[in-house]
Parts: structure tokens; sequence; C-alpha cells
């Protein structure tokens, strides 16, 4: 009984709560800091604050031990234990919350490769269903603008279903694609990046052949931009969202140029969409090409390429496609998006009022790639990527991102 005792006022001292409560605390303030997010006036200040908490507490934990007045004052020594057992529990807590936060930035400032993707495909009415089924077939190649990947690709191949002595090699890739249709070549390979291109004379390419093998290829990712410190100085940075769905690594058409200006000083943020159309001069090598296209280079050259026209400085990039939009949006579950039209979407059927509308993942990625139905085409459709984007900060910034973090971290 007396060992009972013991135990019991133990796990009661003031002197092990108030430790509890110091050690959440030391350990809160240390992930904090660590994420380099927060301006070290901030967690001074909230360190001081939490610290005098401490000891606001011990004072009154410590009277209550005084026979002045003793069954108040007791009372008072409970409630106070309570509340300071209650703080360390919300420290430990949010702890979690940041070193989750923490693994998420290391995950997303950690992109040092990206993925490209080559298939083989065939008509959709072909007989042959895999690889081996167009053995000793004709083969469509080109090297316009990528030699190293379909070089590896061709020889993978050949590992697979033997050495291919038909490999018929075109100019452009509107020729490959022109060659597959009339039946010159019974498959083509090619990068994932150029199917626009095949779709140049041909608009229901997806939809009229099929790919019967892809093979994945990891390249580094060098991209150069200038950090500064984003507490104190204006920065920039560039959204991209490419046209695929699967892996954001893979390399594709930047569809989404979106150029977002912080001033963290007038807390003030532009939003500056780049039509995808554009006809701008290429970083790389001075020709002109659409803006798009850039992204079959790489988000490097698509940086690159905007930084000379626009003369800014990009400090950081943020990289999507249609799978990251969908995810993000359905974990937070859903968005609210004002309509400036009314108009129903080329993909998904969906009916748009003049307004607010309520949108899922889905929806949302459906509204935002439509420029048809639009009065001023992509114009229309830059304003609706920059209305999402806001409907999407506006929900991460409510209650729902505290109790749906881990899904929308993940997504």
């Amino acid at each position: 009984m007396k060992t009972s005792n013991k135990f019991i006022k133990f796990i009661t001292s003031k002197y092990l709560i108030l430790a509890v409560q110091l050690i959440a605390t030391a350990v809160f303030t240390y992930l904090v800091y660590g994420t380099n997010m927060v301006p070290n006036r901030y967690i001074i200040g909230g360190c001081a604050g939490l610290c005098l908490l401490i000891i606001i507490f011990f004072f009154i934990m410590r009277s209550g031990q005084k026979k002045i007045n003793e069954g108040q004052r007791s009372k008072r020594s409970i409630i106070t234990k309570v509340i300071s057992l209650l703080m360390s529990i919300l420290l430990m807590v949010a702890s979690s919350f940041v070193v989750r936060g923490n693994s998420f930035f290391d995950n997303v400032t950690e992109a040092t490769t990206q993925n490209y993707l080559v298939s083989v495909i065939t008509m959709k009415d072909s007989k042959a269903n895999k690889l081996s089924d167009l053995n000793g077939a004709k083969f469509g190649v080109s090297y316009q603008y990528d030699t190293t990947t379909i070089t590896k690709a061709i020889a993978d191949i050949e590992n697979e279903i033997g050495e291919q002595d038909d490999i018929t090699r075109y100019d452009d890739y509107t020729g490959l694609a022109d060659a597959l249709y009339n039946g010159e070549v019974d498959a083509i390979v090619v990068g994932q990046e150029y199917k626009p291109m095949l779709e140049a004379n041909h608009e229901s390419f997806d939809d009229d052949t099929k790919i019967i093998k892809s093979y994945e290829y990891e390249s580094k990712l060098s991209v150069t931009t200038k950090q500064t410190n984003v507490t104190e100085n204006t920065f920039t940075v560039y959204v991209t969202g490419i046209d695929t769905y699967g892996s954001v690594n893979t390399v594709a058409r930047s569809d989404v140029n979106l150029i977002v200006s912080v001033n963290p000083i007038e807390k003030q943020i532009l939003m500056t969409s780049i039509p995808r159309d554009c006809e701008i001069e290429l970083h790389r090598n001075g020709e002109m090409d659409k803006l798009t296209h850039t992204g079959i280079y790489g988000t490097s050259e698509t940086i690159s390429t905007i930084e000379d026209v626009l003369d800014v400085q990009i400090n950081y990039f943020a990289r999507t496609n249609f799978s990251g939009i969908t995810n993000i949006i359905d974990a937070l579950g859903g968005v609210t998006v004002d309509s400036d039209y009314a108009f129903t979407t080329l993909h998904g059927n969906y009916e748009i009022v003049k307004g607010e509308n309520e949108m899922d993942g889905d929806k949302a990625l459906c509204f935002v790639r439509e420029r048809y139905s639009l009065p001023n085409g992509d114009f229309d459709r830059g304003k609706n990527q920059q209305k999402l984007l806001k409907a999407m900060l506006d929900k991460a910034m409510s209650a729902r991102i505290i109790t749906n973090f881990d899904n929308i971290l993940s997504a």
C-alpha cells in the first residue's frame, strides 16, 4: 500500500509534470526551428512564452502545498497540473505534425531526377498485344529531338525479342505518326513527351492506338534557381502543370505555366499566367517554339526560357500533373470555385455554372483544362487555373487541413 502511494505521489509530482512539459516544449521548439519556415524572432518569442508558462505553473503548484487556505490552493494546484499535462500532450501531438511535415518537405525539396517514358505503340486493331508479337515486325522511330532514350529503348526491345532488322527512321514525329496510320510500319517507338506531335494530323491518336510496352529511364534533374530568405525578400515560384497522369517526374509538355510572386513584407501575392501556346525564344538554342514544348527538354529549360522572356529570377518551382491535382483536391475534401462563365467541359462533360461551383478532383481538373468553351480561350483558361489555385489555398488554410493532414501531404 505504501509503495502504491509513493508511486501515485511520484507521477503526480509537480517536478515530474513540469519536467514533461519542459521536454515537450524543447522538442516542439527544436522541430519548428528545423523546418526553416518560421522566423527566429517568432520561435524565440513562442519558446519564451511557453517557458514563462512553466514558471507560472510551478509557482501555482508550489502554493498549493502551503497551509494557508489549504483547500482552495490545493484545488488550484490540481487544476494547474491537469492543464500542464494537457499542454504537454498538445505539444507532443503538434510535434508529430511537424515531423510529418518535415518528412513531406524533405521529399518535395529533394527532387533530383526526372523520368523519360518511351512506349511501343501500334494501331488499336493490330493483332499484337505483347512485345513478343512484334518480333520481325516493321518498327518506326524518329530522332528529331531525342537520340539517347530512343536508342536505349531499341536496345531493350532487342534484348527481349532479339535483333530487329526492319527499323525505319523518320525525320519528324508527324511523319512517324503518318507512317503508322498508313501501314508503312507495324509499330512506332516514341517518347511520351512527343505524343502531342503525333496528334498534329491525328487528333484521335489516343483512341486509335494502343501501347504494347513502355520503358522508363531516369536522368538527373538539374535546375538552377536562386534561393532567398522568404521571410524578408520578395520571391518567385514557378508552378508547372504537365499533361500526364501517374508519376510527376515524367518528362512532358508544360501545359500550365504560372508565376507566383510573393511579397512577405507587404503580404501580397501576384499570380501571372503565361499561355502555353505563346511563341517564345528557347533558352537552349534561340529558336522560336511554343512555351509548352519547353517541358519536353525538362523543367530546367522551361525555367531558363521564362527567365529570359520575363527578365525575372525564379527562386523555387513546384511541379504537378493531372493525378497530383485530382489527388490534392480530393484530399482537401473538394473546393469551391467561382466561375466567370457557364459552360460544359469537353473533358468529363461537367456543367459549370456562372458563380460558385463545388468541385471534386476530377471536375476541377476538367474545369482548368477547358479552353474551347471560353470566350477568350487560353487566356480565360489561365484565369481559371488561378481561381482553382486560390480555392485550393483557401481550403488548405482552413481547419480541414488539421483533421486531414496526412492525406493532404500524401497527395
